[in-house]
């Protein structure tokens, strides 16, 4: 009998034990806090549905908390979809979270294109009641109508307008023999698996304002991703294309930036560049192989290899800032400026190229040379640098020639610079060394279009106003 009591008493202990357990907080009182108050995302094109974002939702109390009811308010017919600690709807009920314990809620969206040009707002809310109490946590994108275009042949000269945004999926190939013009203003987003491919000529002629230069970037625009190097292949200029112009353009977020092989078939420069930025490229920046470039007024900012040349040619950059900071997405592993005229080990080509008042610089990387200069063999060799504001611990290397105002390991003392903060302002601060420190190169405005000092300009891209 003793024993039969020890066990029934046992059992009520444990039932005891287990109520508790399982005991809810019933009070208005009950504290419940959410991760955050809104979900937004950065601009989502219509069609294209975007990330997934989460938020918690946390019971801080020392019991069980059930929600009566968490519930997205448009419904079915909301943009939005949700998912309430793993399970996918539009209106739950009865969810208990443990004491101090927490469960997610997953959302993301898709748009419905409209008629709309310009980018418009969406929106829709979370409500979560418990406790006679009740809660919400907004929902937040910015929608942009776009025109997708999916493994485009161009093979008929075709101008691309800004009327709206470009989604490029796939690939666009500008066939041989034909031109492809693009119209100021128009932004390019291209998918990750989608290069630009230029066998016949691209015309990008921008302007000076933001809203009306040609920008080349990556179609993931929400955070993380927006500033990820390497977002998707890049622009390549093939061995039959001829004539190409970009002006005014920023190519960004590339995995390479602009590329081209061989020179052009009809002796004229293959690429200009002219007032262009390239930046955030996770391996080259700009690069010939063999091939020709005139480059006036650039920036080659934070990428892998700013500038490789290699193979030999013909090359000219004039007022253009190459540097590189070392930071989160990328580290500045090597030097800004590569030349060789080395094909393989044993065949090389001739080299001409000149690099006129220009800066070459780096920081937070193990270069200690930002000039790497390879040459082998007997063919010509010119390679030529005319005031020229660079980091440089070695000896300058025998194979080339420096001139005019030499300004070895000065810092440019650019304007700002927060790496942490991703904010690289290149222009020049009243104390630089780099101003007044250029020649006459015919060149009478910078890269924001303002004019330059035409006797005396500044090195580098930008003229100190």
């Amino acid at each position: 009998m003793k024993k039969n009591i020890g066990y029934i008493c046992f059992l009520l202990i444990i039932a005891a034990i287990s109520c508790k357990k399982e005991s809810f907080i019933t009070s208005s009182n009950a504290l419940l806090r959410t991760s955050t108050d809104t979900l937004r995302y950065d601009t989502v094109f219509t069609s294209v549905g975007s990330i997934t974002q989460s938020f918690k939702i946390f019971n801080p109390n020392d019991k069980k908390l059930r929600l009566s009811n968490v519930q997205l308010m448009g419904g079915n017919n909301s943009y939005f979809k949700i998912n309430v600690d793993g399970v996918a709807g539009t209106s739950f009920d009865n969810i208990d979270i443990n004491a101090n314990d927490s469960i997610y809620v997953f959302a993301m969206v898709t748009i419905n294109p409209n008629s709309l040009l310009l980018p418009f707002i969406v929106q829709d809310s979370i409500r979560i009641n418990y406790n006679g109490n009740t809660q919400f946590v907004q929902l937040e994108a910015y929608g942009q109508n776009a025109a997708f275009l999916r493994d485009v042949k161009v093979n008929t000269d075709t101008t691309w307008n800004n009327t709206l945004p470009i989604v490029i999926l796939g690939s666009v190939t500008i066939n041989p023999s034909v031109t492809l013009t693009i119209e100021k203003g128009t932004n390019i987003y291209f998918h990750a698996d989608a290069p630009m491919l230029v066998q016949g000529t691209l015309k990008a002629v921008g302007e000076k304002y933001d809203s009306t230069k040609i920008v080349f970037t990556g179609d993931r625009l929400d955070e993380p991703y927006k500033n990820f190097p390497g977002a998707w292949p890049g622009i390549y200029f093939l061995d039959n294309s001829i004539n190409n112009v970009m002006q005014y353009c920023i190519i960004k977020n590339a995995y390479q930036g602009a590329i081209t092989q061989n020179p052009a078939t009809n002796g004229n420069p293959k690429l200009s560049l002219n007032e262009c930025i390239i930046d955030n490229i996770y391996d080259v920046a700009v690069g010939g192989s063999n091939s020709s470039i005139n480059a006036n007024n650039c920036l080659i900012s934070n990428s892998g290899y700013n500038i490789f040349l290699t193979a030999g040619g013909n090359y000219n950059f004039t007022h253009c800032t190459v540097v590189s900071y070392g930071n989160y997405y990328l580290q500045h592993k090597y030097p800004v400026l590569n030349i060789s005229n080395m094909v393989d080990n044993t065949t090389t080509n001739t080299v001409n190229a000149t690099f006129t008042n220009c800066i070459f610089y780096g920081e937070g990387g193990l270069p200690e040379n930002e000039i790497l200069i390879k040459k082998q063999g007997n063919t010509l060799f010119n390679v030529v640098f005319n005031n020229t504001l660079y980091k440089l611990k070695d000896a300058e290397p025998a194979t080339v020639n420096f001139i005019g105002n030499k300004l070895k390991n000065i810092a440019p003392l650019f304007d700002s610079i927060n790496i942490s903060d991703r904010y690289y302002n290149f222009h020049l601060r009243p104390a630089s060394e780099a101003i007044d420190k250029g020649s006459n190169t015919g060149l009478l405005i910078d890269l924001d279009g303002n004019n330059r000092n035409i006797n005396l300009p500044d090195l580098g891209c930008y003229e100190k106003q």
